[in-house]
């Protein structure tokens, strides 16, 4: 289970939202993903960030996504 998946900190990259633990951030996988990278390149290019990290972001974005859509459809 990951306690923390983002931290957010003015001392690093100037508050951009980052992989708990990392400098990397969270929207470099959203990029990756929108250029058609697979999973596996950006976990490559990122090895500070754990597979488990990026599919628990990509579960917590699902989860928002839907419950708006359906919020919105309500």
């Amino acid at each position: 289970m990951i306690d923390k998946l983002i931290e957010r900190s003015p001392e690093t990259l100037g508050g951009t939202p980052v992989f708990a633990g990392t400098r990397v951030p969270v929207r470099i996988l959203m990029e990756h993903l929108e250029a058609g990278d697979r999973l596996d390149e950006f976990l490559n290019d990122f090895p500070t960030v754990t597979r488990d990290q990026a599919v628990a972001l990509l579960e917590r974005v699902t989860a928002i996504v839907v419950s708006d859509s359906f919020e919105a459809a309500a």
